[in-house]
């Protein structure tokens, strides 16, 4: 059956994938004073725009309370703010700032130059498998609505 070899490849992918961020996120730790976590939070958050603690709680596969802790710090260093809602008292909104925006951006890039590293590894050709393959995949996933 067609799904079950989907299944078993994207089983493969995530570890695969897994490894590569691993990779590149123990590189970028080496020359900053922040956490993986505290990176990929802040990195998602500014990425996707305001969001709610929940809902990156969710993104991030952890849970509120631990995740409090990160944006605590992320919080004292000036590198996100923290909102309570004023519609629901329950809910806190996060957003990064300027400062917050500035260290997301540099992660990146230095995310874009690791990549660039693995990639001269690989043949012009196989590069562009990989990136037609990506991008395929991709469009597939948003047809079927759940990327």
């Amino acid at each position: 059956m067609a799904h079950k070899e989907f299944i078993r490849l994207i089983e493969d992918n995530m570890r695969i994938m897994d490894r590569l961020m691993d990779h590149t996120k123990s590189k970028m730790i080496r020359n900053v004073s922040y956490t993986r976590s505290q990176i990929s939070v802040l990195v998602r958050l500014y990425l996707g725009g305001r969001a709610l603690l929940k809902d990156i709680a969710y993104r991030e596969f952890t849970t509120t309370p631990n995740l409090c802790a990160t944006f605590k710090v992320l919080e004292s260093q000036g590198l996100v703010l923290r909102e309570v809602d004023a519609h629901d008292r329950r809910n806190t909104w996060y957003s990064v700032t300027k400062k917050g925006a500035d260290v997301a951006r540099a992660m990146i890039t230095e995310f874009e130059n690791i990549i660039g590293s693995v990639f001269a590894k690989l043949s012009h050709e196989d590069e562009e498998k990989l990136t037609s393959a990506m991008s395929t995949i991709n469009k597939i996933l948003e047809n079927m609505e759940v990327a």
